[in-house]
């Protein structure tokens, strides 16, 4: 089994994601990608929508695709969120896996602050989204240490962005699925926020 990891705050999940997630799908010929809503992520000073609320979205957002599973580890887990913790977990639950962690170019810029990176590198093969034209500085250490590129479409999309257009009472169609846009409306999400 080839197995692909996707975590984030997916708050809320959009369309970029799903194309990583499809793209990397295609191109890292995995059998599976689990999709990883972050319980409390530790470098993240904002208050999070309640995990019940980015679980559904996810749920919604990967329904159509077989080969996307949502796994709630991190939700069911106490405390702040450390991916090393959930690639150990994982990996004793099906020790005869080969792991791919994928993540985005900020996420990679930023990986040797991540807590024992240098041993959660050491059970996963790395796959980066690497977005056209852009490029982020890297630490030197990590950048020694192997990895898979992941080509992604251009789409200039982020849940950032996404949050602010609600809270500023502007549309967001096509930014993100379109069960995610009928729970946020539904669920009156995102409103009176600021977008960070």
């Amino acid at each position: 089994m080839r197995i692909g990891l996707f975590g984030g705050s997916f708050d809320p999940v959009h369309n970029a994601h799903v194309a990583l997630a499809q793209t990397a799908l295609d191109h890292l010929q995995l059998d599976e990608v689990r999709w990883i809503p972050a319980g409390q992520p530790w470098q993240k000073n904002r208050q999070l929508t309640p995990a019940t609320d980015r679980e559904a979205m996810v749920a919604l957002a990967i329904q159509r695709e077989p080969r996307f599973t949502l796994e709630r580890c991190e939700l069911q887990r106490s405390g702040a969120s450390y991916t090393l913790d959930t690639v150990r977990e994982l990996q004793a639950a099906q020790p005869g896996a080969q792991w791919f962690l994928i993540i985005g170019q900020d996420q990679y810029a930023g990986l040797h602050t991540w807590r024992d990176w240098q041993e959660l590198l050491g059970l996963v093969t790395l796959a980066v989204a690497k977005r056209p034209g852009a490029s982020a500085p890297s630490n030197p250490d990590v950048m020694q240490v192997a990895h898979r590129e992941v080509a992604l479409p251009m789409m200039d999309i982020s849940s950032t962005e996404i949050r602010r257009r609600i809270a500023e009472g502007r549309g967001f169609t096509g930014m993100v699925p379109d069960a995610v846009a009928r729970y946020i409306d539904q669920h009156h999400l995102y409103r009176g926020q600021s977008g960070s």
